[in-house]
């Protein structure tokens, strides 16, 4: 049978110390208001306070951004417990004790009691006050008060920031577990700031506690010395008031201390470095400031009656500060490098090499945004563009060109534009240094700034300062900076010219990756079958609908099975899309059982039929019956889309692709499916008839 010795250390080291070690600190911090403690056992707890005080002092100074030191709003609760613990076993002790001399309740409340106010008690109860009053009044207060602004903006700002994710994540930008991990920051400030409010109440508490129970120190004190040990009123007085002051300042010097980290931590702004580099970076970097206040201190001291020693040091030792910065910064600062003559070049006779083939996708940019696309700077918009193409093979089954970019001096500074084969199709503007914050439509007030539009989507919007970010926020605009500006419409403008990214090229290489999984497949389609200008034409027919080609043996096999009966690329991609109806309708309806649709009324139906049977898909609509088609789908389309649905016309297969070319350039929102496409396990729903009533 095992020992109890070993049994014990055995679930000691099953629990863990680390977990033990809150609960038996806060059963001892409980204790010790209960148990008397001897004078030996305070001195080393009051000592252990200080230290515990300091040690929070420095972490905080030394602190990044405030939720690396979450845990801070309990360390607040468990020392303010610890203090009032010590207040009370130093009370008894005072009281029981104090008349035996000014050591009765130990080393630490003797040295300061007697050391720092010099055994004067009137000296000792101002000092006492002002250090209650700078505790109570200024720092607590006004780290309170940050708390309380800072968890309301927070909260405020939640839905803002979570949406600027939303957006980050649907553009490519970032990964599912960066948004996850975003989120859950988001949530840990939240919480923080809300934790740290209530807090500082305890702290505040502390203060008024330390006052009052100095008070019944002294008082107590005084009954207990005259009427129990027979001390005159005097020494009564200064017995117990010394002990009292000695008592609180042992006491209240800790709380200052953690009050002061409190205020630290909530005040921090910006995550780049500690608090000593910013002090320091901020305060001491610039020779200018240092000479002119030391030039100020300088001539003060020349005026008779002032203290001109002192005066004339501090503004020499500024001045000398400021000559040694502006020397480090003229060594430091590279030598312009020497300029080769221009060497004459011969004329030559134009060639080949002189015609330069068009880029496929090409960005130009002003001056003042080529910090964002320069490779030695690294920049931002670099590393988003190729988040875009990454995003879009995955999504979209192809990989699109390399987006070629270039600095233009004809473009205004400001300014970028968005080329395809050398034709311009998106231009905007960006300004580094500061953020667009776009109205989606439901924000609560107005921000200062310059009014623009989005480029991508052309909502409203406004670019402000970056110092606006968390106020813009909390309006409820989705703030982003300039690289994200362009890279977001960017991405919008290679999405909708999906299919003119597919060219012949891509094709090819998108045959030769699918060959490395199944070469038998695509050697018996291309070119056996069908030449490679009719699998591009029906793939771009599916990009130009948004219909994702990342399933491409489905493509592929349906291809190789219609082939023998046509090589029309319509018809191909009809039954192509017969293939992928189970995906289409799951890109509209994902998680859905019931599809939503709107259809054409039987009349009308009827007659498209028949000209359709007459002419082919290049059947013309008479005027009337056109200008009534698009009118009632655009207004249906808009219905649908207000109450959440996705806009889809359900038609006859025969009838899908007249209408889906004839409605698609109005309403880009509508998309026109076949009977045929819609999977057997669906459930079809009308809400809207065109051409009658619904």
């Amino acid at each position: 049978m095992a020992s109890p010795a070993l049994t014990m250390q055995g679930l000691l080291g099953r629990i863990g110390y680390q977990q033990l070690a809150a609960p038996v600190l806060i059963v001892m911090i409980l204790a010790m208001m209960v148990l008397p403690l001897p004078p030996f056992m305070l001195d080393l707890l009051f000592t252990f306070n200080i230290a515990i005080s300091v040690i929070v002092m420095l972490v905080a100074i030394y602190t990044l951004k405030p939720l690396d030191f979450s845990i801070f709003p309990t360390i607040l609760l468990v020392t303010t417990l610890l203090r009032l613990s010590l207040n009370v076993a130093s009370t008894r002790v005072v009281l029981l004790h104090g008349h035996s001399g000014p050591d009765a309740a130990g080393k630490v409340i003797e040295a300061f009691g007697h050391f720092l106010v010099g055994g004067n008690y009137a000296v000792g109860i101002v000092v006492f006050a002002i250090l209650v009053i700078i505790n109570f009044v200024v720092i607590t207060k006004g780290a309170g008060r940050v708390a309380e602004v800072s968890a309301r903006f927070t909260l405020d700002a939640m839905p803002g920031k979570q949406m600027a994710i939303d957006a980050d994540l649907n553009a490519g930008l970032i990964g599912e577990d960066e948004a996850r991990k975003r989120r859950a920051t988001i949530a840990q400030e939240a919480e923080f700031y809300g934790s740290m409010d209530g807090a500082s109440k305890f702290v505040r508490g502390d203060a008024v506690a330390g006052i009052i129970i100095m008070l019944i120190n002294i008082i107590g004190g005084l009954f207990v010395g005259v009427l129990q040990h027979n001390m005159d009123v005097g020494s009564a007085a200064k017995a117990y008031t010394l002990l009292t002051i000695g008592d609180g300042l042992v006491a209240q010097i800790p709380a200052l201390i953690i009050s002061i980290a409190a205020g630290m931590v909530v005040t921090r702004v910006g995550d780049d470095g500690d608090i000593s580099q910013q002090f320091i970076a901020q305060m001491f970097s610039k020779p200018r400031v240092l000479a002119i206040t030391g030039g100020i201190l300088g001539t003060l001291g020349l005026i008779p009656g002032m203290p001109n020693f002192v005066f004339l040091l501090l503004g020499g030792g500024l001045g000398w500060l400021a000559w040694h910065l502006s020397k480090r910064a003229e060594i430091q600062r590279p030598a312009p490098l020497p300029v080769a003559p221009a060497v004459p070049v011969e004329a030559q006779e134009a060639s080949w090499a002189d015609v330069a083939p068009l880029d496929v996708l090409g960005l130009e940019v002003g001056y003042r945004l080529i910090p964002l696309v320069d490779k030695a700077q690294d920049g931002e918009l670099l590393r988003r563009i190729r988040g875009i193409r990454k995003k879009f093979a995955q999504e979209v089954g192809y990989l699109v060109s390399p987006v070629h970019i270039r600095d233009n001096l004809e473009l205004k500074p400001n300014a970028y534009r968005i080329l395809l084969k050398g034709v311009e199709i998106g231009q905007g503007e960006a300004f580094p240094g500061q953020l667009l914050a776009i109205n989606p439509g439901r924000v609560v007030s107005t921000l200062p700034g310059t009014p623009t539009k989005d480029p991508a989507f052309g909502l409203p919007a406004v670019w402000v300062d970056a110092a606006l970010r968390d106020q813009a926020q909390a309006y409820g605009y989705t703030v982003v900076d300039s690289s994200t500006v362009v890279a977001t419409h960017l991405n919008h403008l290679i999405l909708s010219n999906a299919a003119e990214l597919l060219g012949r090229q891509e094709t090819q290489a998108l045959l030769d990756h699918l060959a490395k999984d199944m070469p038998k497949l695509i050697e018996d389609l291309v070119p056996k079958v069908l030449p490679l200008g009719t699998v591009q034409k029906v793939l771009q027919n599916l990009l130009e609908e948004g219909v994702p080609i990342r399933d491409m043996r489905t493509i592929v096999e349906t291809l190789a099975e219609q082939a023998t009966r046509t090589q029309d690329p319509e018809i191909l991609t009809a039954q192509v899309r017969n293939a992928l109806g189970r995906a289409i309708v799951q890109q509209l309806y994902a998680g859905s059982a019931e599809m939503q649709v709107m259809s054409l009324d039987p009349q009308l139906e009827r007659i498209l039929v028949q000209a359709v049977s007459g002419s082919g898909d290049g059947a013309a609509i008479e005027p009337g019956m056109a200008d009534t088609l698009m009118r009632e789908s655009a207004a249906a389309a808009q219905r649908q889309e207000e109450l959440g649905l996705p806009a889809v016309l359900l038609v006859p297969a025969n009838l899908r692709t007249l209408l889906s070319r004839f409605l698609r350039r109005s309403i880009p929102q509508l998309k026109v499916l076949a009977h045929s496409e819609v999977p057997d396990n669906k459930i079809i729903k009308v809400t809207s008839i065109i051409g009658g009533r619904a």
